[in-house]
This record gives structure tokens, sequence and C-alpha cells, in this order.
């Protein structure tokens, strides 16, 4: 059996506002085997983003646990979670948060700037990156000259730039047609089959159709489907 990557124990995140208080994950246990593509669905406002930030240590969960390559994840400071995001854990939105003024190869290579690497390391990587996606001709284009599908496509070279242990997408195809979300589904397929583990938000079903995993993520609870 596939070693566990990412385990939860009765994760709860409750939003406490002026009026009212608001429950929006209510004891989620999740357990993701290295290697494995795991489907979280849900509609709008069910709370997919949320959890996926938690996963990510991106926000804290107001209570449980999350251990993330046998660590416990919030036992650390806000540097240190930073750092780890940085290292090991890739990021891909619905919106692509590619830097306007800088091109497809410099978008990729900064997360390994940030890390450290040489600049010669960081761009050769990130070439490689953008010849595995079929973009190599397109290095030096910036965001704005490149389709939705293909700003997805570096969002996705930039969070594998470092090599990370997870790889965490919300709702990645939220905003392609469906030609461009097939495309998009086969290179997580295909990352998938080199064996990276990821964790994929959504409301289209379809997605849920190639995957180990599939969960369903209702009034704040989490169902296998």
């Amino acid at each position: 059996m596939s070693e566990l990557i990412l385990k939860t124990e009765n994760l709860i995140k409750t939003y406490f506002l002026k009026q009212e208080t608001i429950e929006v994950l209510k004891g989620i246990n999740l357990e993701v085997k290295k290697g494995s593509f795991i489907v979280i669905l849900g509609p709008s406002g069910s709370g997919k983003s949320t959890l996926l930030n938690i996963l990510g240590s991106i926000d804290r969960p107001t209570q449980g646990k999350v251990y993330f390559d046998s660590i416990d994840l919030f036992s650390y400071n806000d540097n240190k979670l930073s750092e780890i995001r940085n290292q090991k854990i890739g990021f891909v939105f619905q919106f692509h948060h590619l830097l306007g003024e800088f091109s497809c190869l410099e978008n990729i290579a900064m997360p390994a700037l940030i890390n450290g690497t040489t600049q010669k390391q960081a761009y050769t990587r990130a070439l490689m990156l953008l010849e595995k996606f079929g973009m190599a001709d397109k290095k030096n284009r910036l965001p704005d000259e490149l389709s939705g599908g293909e700003k997805q496509r570096v969002a996705i070279a930039r969070a594998l730039i470092n090599d990370p242990l997870l790889l965490l997408a919300d709702e990645p195809s939220g905003n392609l047609d469906e030609e461009n979300t097939n495309k998009l589904l086969e290179v997580f397929i295909n990352l998938k089959n080199e064996g990276r583990t990821i964790v994929l938000v959504t409301h289209a079903l379809e997605i849920a159709r190639v995957v180990n995993q599939a969960y369903k993520l209702k009034e704040g609870r989490l169902y296998a489907l």
C-alpha cells in the first residue's frame, strides 16, 4: 500500500463574524496516498477553496490537524510554512496569477529563484517544462499573448518548477472552454501517470471519471463517491 503524503483529522473551519458564525468545514477526514489523483467536487460556496487553502497551509484551520509529508503542518510558524509551500507544494488556481510584465520563462522560473536556485538552473528547468507542455516556442511571450489554455499550462509548469511533493489545483478549468478543459485534464492525467500526487477541486463532474478517488463536499462534510 502506498505511503500517505497528506492526512487530515477532524478538520474544522469556522468564521466568526459580527452578526453570525459560519461553519464552512465540519470535521473533514481525508487521506491522500503518494502518486494518487484526488478530486473534490462541490458547487461554488461549498468550501472547496477553503479546504484546499488549508491543505496547502495558506490558511489555518479553526480545529483539527493536517499532516503533510509526516509532519504536523500547523505546528510551524508562518515563515516556516511559507518555506514548506515554496519547496514542497505546487499551486494551480482558476485565475492563473501570472505576472504580466514577465515572460513565460521568467514566470515559471520565479519560484525556483526565490528558493535559491541559480538563474541558469532555474531557466534550464523552466525551458524543460515548457518543452514538456509543447510551448517552448512561446518562452519569450508575455501572458497577454497567450490563450487561456496556454496560460494554465504555464501556471502548471510554474507549480512544478521546484519538483513539489504535492500539486493542489483550485478549479483550474473554470475559465476554459471544453476543448481546453480536455487538454488541461490530459496534462493532469499525464502528471499522475508520472507519479505526481494531485488534489484538485472542481464543480466539473466529468473530471471525476478519470481519477483514483472522488469526493463530494456538501454542507461542510466530505463524502466519498
